[in-house]
């Protein structure tokens, strides 16, 4: 059992203590996993990855936590509330003040990184699509958010989903081909 697991009963339990030490340990982990997709943005990006975790950790609760099931669930939500936070920096973006009439780019699913390095029209034909994969099949949605939002490997998104590694492999070629289809689909249009 992971040190964030017993910190999440902990909490589960009542103890105000425990709220205290999950921060240093998640904050790490998230911090270094959003620098390290940041670290080959052009200059000037606006999102920094300092940002990004501090709003997610706000968004997740702060030093109020919610109550965690396991170690899978808060990295859900944590995925959750990234999407969120960069959807939201989009589509702030894309404002017509902002010139939201920019021309749709296509995008390439080939090399999926993490969604902070997109540009907001990328960002949400992404979005709008994830939605409807959602509708049609949740658990490969969540693969993709836990891939594409938190940048976790295909070995750690299956072990947070409990799937194993190959039909973790499967739904994400799956999903991979699907959003591509509809983003170029939505595109033409």
């Amino acid at each position: 059992m992971s040190d964030l697991t017993v910190i999440l009963r902990q909490i589960e339990q009542g103890d105000s203590r425990a709220a205290d030490e999950i921060l240093p340990l998640v904050y790490d982990e998230l911090r270094k996993l959003a620098a390290q997709k940041l670290a080959r943005e052009t200059p000037g990006q606006t999102l920094q990855a300092t940002a990004l975790v501090h709003e997610a950790w706000l968004r997740l609760g702060g030093d109020q936590q919610a109550t965690w099931q396991n170690r899978a669930h808060f990295f859900a939500a944590a995925a959750e509330s990234m999407r969120r936070i960069l959807i939201d920096n989009a589509r702030r973006k894309k404002a017509a003040r902002h010139g939201g009439q920019a021309e749709r780019v296509a995008l390439d699913l080939d090399s999926l990184e993490l969604a902070a390095g997109m540009d907001g029209d990328q960002l949400l034909a992404v979005h709008e699509a994830l939605e409807r994969l959602a509708t049609h099949d949740a658990v490969k949605a969540e693969l993709v958010k836990l891939r594409f939002f938190t940048g976790l490997t295909i070995e750690e998104a299956a072990q947070v989903l409990n799937l194993s590694e190959p039909t973790a492999k499967r739904y994400w070629a799956y999903a991979r081909a699907w959003l591509y289809r509809e983003i170029k689909q939505n595109a033409e249009c």
